[in-house]
C-alpha cells in the first residue's frame, strides 16, 4: 500500500504533466520537471499543507519556470524551427475543447512568443482557472502584478491563437482530403485545401532532414510537399489523434518517421507543422493522459 505522500503525488500526477508539458512543450522536460517536484514533495510534512493540489501546482510551476529560463538560451541555438513533442492523445481529451485548444501544435507556439512568466501565469490563469492569489504565490509576485501580466498575456495570444474554434468534423474531414491529395500527387486539390497565407514548419533538430525556415504560401507549401510524395509512398501515412487533434503519423518500418499537425481555419489548412525530431517521437506509441 502506497504512503499518503505517494497517494497524493499519483492523484494529481496527470494534472501536474499537462501544466509543466503546457508551461515547456516538451513531454521530456514535463517529466524531469515532475521527478524534482516528486523529490521535493517527499520530504513535506503534509500536516501543514492545506491543499495537497495548489502545492503541488506551485512547487511544479516553479520548477517548470527555472526550466523555461534555462532552454530559452538552448532554443537559440537550435537548427532550424523549434516544434514542440506531439503527443498522441485519448478521445477523452479532444472532448474537452478547452483543453484541447491549449494542448493543440499551433496554440503551442503562440505559447512559446510569451515571456516565461507570461507563458506561466496565462497557463495558470486561463487554462487551470487558478485564482490570482495562488498564482501569485507559484510564480513568486504580487497578486496586482500577476494580474497585470495575465491582461498582457492575453491580448499577446489573442492576437495570435487561432481564428476560431473548429468542429472534429470539419478537421477530420480537412486532413482526410490533405492526405489524399499527398498520396496521389494531386497538386490542384492541394491548393484547394490549402490557405492562401498556410505556413509550414519542419523541426528536425538538426538530425534528420528537415526545411531549415518557414515555408509559406499556398503553391510553395504544395510544391514542396509534391516533391516530397516519394516519402509518403515509401511509408505508411495513417490519420491519428496528436495533441487533441488529427493529425497524421508517417511510419517507415514501424518507426515514426514524421508527425504532421494541421491547424484548420474555415475549412481551409492555414498551419502545417511537421515534426521529424528522433528526439520528440519517442511518446507516440500510447496515448498519454492529460487533465485539468
Amino acid at each position: 500500500m502506497a504512503d499518503p505522500a505517494t497517494e497524493a503525488f499519483l492523484a494529481h500526477r496527470n494534472l501536474l504533466f499537462t501544466v509543466a508539458y503546457q508551461m515547456l512543450g516538451s513531454a521530456a522536460d514535463a517529466e524531469d520537471v515532475l521527478q524534482e517536484t516528486w523529490l521535493r514533495w517527499a520530504d513535506v510534512d503534509l500536516a501543514v499543507v492545506r491543499d495537497q493540489r495548489a502545492y503541488l501546482v506551485r512547487v511544479t510551476t516553479r520548477q517548470a519556470l527555472m526550466r523555461l529560463r534555462t532552454h530559452a538560451r538552448r532554443k537559440e541555438s537550435y537548427v532550424g524551427p523549434w516544434l514542440p513533442e506531439p503527443l498522441l492523445t485519448a478521445p477523452d481529451v479532444a472532448e474537452d475543447v478547452e483543453l484541447a485548444d491549449s494542448v493543440s501544435m499551433a496554440m503551442l507556439l503562440v505559447l512559446e512568443t510569451l515571456t516565461p512568466a507570461e507563458r506561466a501565469v496565462f497557463v495558470l490563469r486561463e487554462v487551470f482557472g487558478l485564482g490570482y492569489e495562488e498564482i501569485a504565490e507559484a510564480v513568486g509576485k504580487t497578486p496586482a502584478a500577476v494580474r497585470q501580466i495575465a491582461h498582457r498575456a492575453r491580448s499577446h495570444v489573442a492576437a495570435r491563437r487561432p481564428r476560431g474554434r473548429v468542429s472534429p468534423t470539419t478537421s477530420r474531414d480537412a486532413i482526410e482530403a490533405f492526405r489524399h491529395a499527398v498520396e496521389t500527387g494531386d497538386l490542384r486539390r492541394l491548393l484547394d485545401i490549402l490557405a492562401p497565407d498556410v505556413v509550414f514548419l519542419g523541426d528536425g533538430g538538426g538530425v534528420v532532414q528537415a526545411v531549415l525556415t518557414p515555408v509559406t504560401g499556398a503553391a510553395a507549401v504544395a510544391g514542396l510537399l509534391t516533391a516530397g510524395i516519394g516519402n509518403f509512398a515509401t511509408g505508411m501515412l495513417a490519420p491519428a489523434q496528436v495533441n487533441g487533434h488529427p493529425a497524421l503519423i508517417l511510419r517507415r518500418n514501424g518507426e515514426v518517421d514524421t508527425v504532421l499537425a494541421l491547424r484548420v481555419d474555415d475549412g481551409l489548412v492555414t498551419g502545417l507543422y511537421a515534426v521529424r525530431n528522433p528526439a520528440k517521437l519517442s511518446r507516440l506509441d500510447e496515448a498519454t493522459t492529460l487533465r485539468r
